[in-house]
């Protein structure tokens, strides 16, 4: 198999992940791939048991569990989430909202783990779920602890408006970025989500370079501002627990 076509088969195996169930066409549009080609690349994943084609009329594309399996075989943030699954108990009895952990990936975190809230009204993400830096609590407070010269590199390009509350001005989303560095958490209130608020804090290694992030994510109704000061410390001292924990594990 060529460079070109392992780089195709990844391309296609992420398009699908981000996008499933998706049709042909759309999976050749996002790839800039022709169809032919994406065919064939398809038949051969198919062969292998990492996509399936529904028999549906549309004949979307959606992965296997045979790719989760490999993935969740390959360990893939398993270090951070065993030491951050203590503290992250911890914060998830003391604030009784959902908790959680992600880890950075481009221009976005990725939720690697997730302690949901005993309340029947939740924020929900599933596992694996992309997030842009800019959009959510996570993604804030990564930037918050990261180098100038990446903030500048990410607010360089496009900004999603994930919700109506998200913000996508450059400058907007600097003064963001210093809120939290001078509070030591973030504060998102719907910027990913309609109706949800949360507030978040990063996890750093030995220089201080950001690794994840942790928050607590919950209904705009139970997390009002009243309680921003509470949650804030509480996720920032846990962010900081994970920190330090992983810093001895070494």
């Amino acid at each position: 198999m060529s460079t070109q076509s392992v780089k195709t088969a990844v391309q296609v195996i992420e398009t699908i992940s981000l996008h499933q169930p998706i049709g042909l066409s759309d999976i050749a549009k996002r790839t800039g791939g022709s169809k032919a080609t994406i065919l064939r690349m398809l038949a051969t994943l198919k062969e292998m048991n990492w996509v399936k084609q529904s028999d549906t009329r549309d004949a979307t594309w959606s992965l296997t569990f045979h790719t989760y399996a490999v993935t969740a075989r390959a360990g893939l943030g398993a270090d951070l989430r065993d030491i951050a699954i203590g503290p992250m108990n911890g914060l998830q009895l003391d604030t009784r909202e959902t908790v959680h952990l992600c880890v950075p990936d481009g221009k976005a975190v990725v939720l690697i783990e997730r302690l949901d809230t005993p309340h029947v009204l939740r924020a929900f993400l599933a596992l694996g779920t992309p997030v842009p830096l800019h959009a959510s609590a996570t993604g804030m407070a990564f930037l918050g602890a990261s180098a100038d010269d990446f903030v500048h590199d990410v607010l360089g390009g496009p900004l999603e408006k994930v919700s109506d509350q998200t913000a996508t001005d450059p400058d907007a989303v600097w003064k963001l970025v210093r809120e939290t560095r001078e509070r030591g958490y973030a504060i998102n209130e719907e910027g990913l989500s309609s109706g949800i608020t949360s507030l978040g804090a990063a996890i750093v290694n030995s220089t201080g370079a950001p690794v994840g992030s942790v928050s607590v994510s919950g209904p705009s109704s139970r997390i009002t501002p009243a309680k921003y000061e509470e949650y804030g410390t509480a996720v920032a001292r846990t962010a900081g627990e994970i920190s330090a924990l992983m810093r001895g594990s070494r």
